[in-house]
């Protein structure tokens, strides 16, 4: 199925991730790979709200995923609801060199819970993984907690632009076909609930009936 833009929109659906985790974990340099193929060894403290776009196609829709970075507030755990909310997917991020943040994942997996809907889609991300000799946390570690709380789970390295596309890809992927379910179901739905002689007559001269379809938000 070929892409197709609907109307004059710019994408099908638009799908707000959030990156969470400790403080210098890398999830800037996560953001500007995926969004921009950026890396920078020098990269300070994330200060103020920031979000990267990124579009992409999946099965045949172009999806617009809107990338969220935490600005900073992690460093004193105040990161707002306003943060969450909207959003379907979460990357949690950890570093493969030190074990503190991966022990920090249950807290953020807490918050994520109490803050963010509950079919929200997570990917568990062990990033640095070109740190090697420096390793604190084995893969299998994080493979283990990953099954036990029902994530996906993949080790990156923004460096190498090492699984970046794949782990967001993999969310996305996830949500759409959650989003697509739903749809379909509403549609089955719909279709079952319409009685004989209640339909609804339409006049297709009226400029008010808004014919776009396709994104899911704005």
């Amino acid at each position: 199925m070929g892409s197709s833009r609907v109307g004059d929109h710019e994408y099908d659906y638009l799908f707000k991730i959030v990156l969470i985790g400790d403080s210098g974990v890398g999830k800037s340099n996560i953001l500007s790979r995926f969004t921009r193929n950026e890396f920078c060894l020098e990269s300070k403290s994330t200060i103020g709200v920031e979000f990267a776009t990124r579009t992409l196609q999946i099965e045949g829709k172009t999806v617009k995923a809107q990338i969220w970075d935490t600005a900073g507030q992690e460093r004193y755990r105040a990161i707002t609801s306003a943060y969450y909310r909207g959003a379907v997917g979460a990357l949690l991020v950890y570093d493969i060199t030190k074990r503190q943040t991966f022990d920090n994942v249950q807290r953020w997996l807490r918050e994520l819970r109490d803050h963010a809907d509950s079919n929200i889609v997570i990917m568990m991300a062990g990033n640095k993984s070109d740190l090697i000799h420096l390793r604190a946390v084995p893969e299998n570690d994080g493979q283990t907690l990953a099954e036990m709380e029902g994530l996906s789970f993949l080790e990156t390295s923004a460096l190498e632009a090492y699984n970046v596309d794949k782990a967001f890809q993999t969310v996305l992927s996830e949500i759409y076909h959650i989003i697509s379910k739903k749809a379909l179901a509403a549609q089955e739905a719909a279709a079952t609930t319409v009685l004989p002689g209640q339909g609804t007559t339409i006049n297709v001269n009226d400029s008010s009936v808004n014919t776009k379809r396709g994104c899911c938000s704005t």
